[in-house]
């Protein structure tokens, strides 16, 4: 590895930390990166997992004080999320390396999507907690006290579910999986979204955790980069969760898309 590829991988992961911790989608910064100096998909991806796995926890402690008396919800979504991941990437590794190829373009559009969206999923979200808190759902605690506790049972279901298919997604291909996450959480739960930002975190970490620790024996890494992203993350986590939520989304956006669409152009092209 020359010296100056060295730089940009750790510039990359620092990147990728903050964003991470403040939008989610940082693999988006480092995958590109990494293809673009010469690197294997696949390996881009496994080396990635392990690399920016400190820095989701770098990014999950900087919100320590937003998870206060979160532990039994966590308890309730840590396992959703590690049995997702471990299907994740048993696909992965299962799955022939050329199919991972023609697939990855379409998952980066995808969270490219998710990007864009998000500012308008979470002004609905905003709406919609608005509304509830104005007109509360009535009921003396007969019929409709029983009809409310069953749709926050099926309320549960539906978001354990939704979490362990993020952590497939997670595993699989790292890329939005904390928007995704941001994403539903802000639809079915009640908490602040500071709170959802740092349940996130946790949950994202939990991912990387368990992907890196099944692609470290089972997968093609390069650990030069591992170490590389790794150090910049763990900066770049700390960074986000003190200064980054000061910059501006919108600018976060824009640089995640210009970069995400740069990687899809340049996987058609080297197909081509």
């Amino acid at each position: 590895m020359v010296w100056w590829h060295a730089i940009v991988i750790v510039v990359a992961g620092v990147w990728a930390g903050m964003i991470n911790a403040v939008v989610g989608s940082g693999t988006l910064v480092t995958f590109p990166v990494l293809v673009a100096l010469g690197y294997p998909p696949v390996t881009a991806t496994t080396s990635n997992a392990i690399g920016l796995a400190p820095g989701s926890v770098s990014g999950a402690i900087g919100y320590r004080h937003e998870l206060g008396g979160q532990a039994r919800t966590l308890a309730s979504f840590l396992p959703a999320s590690i049995l997702g991941a471990v299907v994740g990437t048993i696909l992965l590794l299962s799955l022939p390396a050329n199919a991972f190829e023609m697939i990855v373009p379409v998952l980066i559009v995808l969270a490219l999507v998710l990007v864009l969206i998000q500012p308008k999923v979470s002004a609905w979200v905003a709406r919609r907690r608005n509304r509830n808190q104005l007109h509360p759902g009535g009921g003396d605690g007969g019929a409709d006290g029983g009809a409310a506790a069953g749709r926050s049972a099926k309320s549960a279901v539906l978001l354990i579910t939704l979490i362990f298919l993020t952590g497939i997604y997670g595993g699989y291909f790292t890329a939005a999986q904390g928007v995704m996450l941001m994403a539903i959480m802000g639809i079915l739960m009640t908490e602040p979204l500071q709170t959802l930002n740092g349940i996130k975190n946790v949950l994202a970490a939990a991912v990387n955790i368990v992907a890196g620790l099944v692609y470290a024996f089972s997968a093609p890494i390069s650990w030069p980069v591992v170490g590389l992203l790794a150090v910049g993350s763990v900066v770049g986590g700390q960074l986000g969760a003190k200064i980054g939520r000061k910059l501006s989304p919108r600018l976060l956006r824009a640089a995640i898309v210009v970069i995400g669409l740069a990687a899809v152009i340049q996987l058609i092209a080297s197909h081509w």
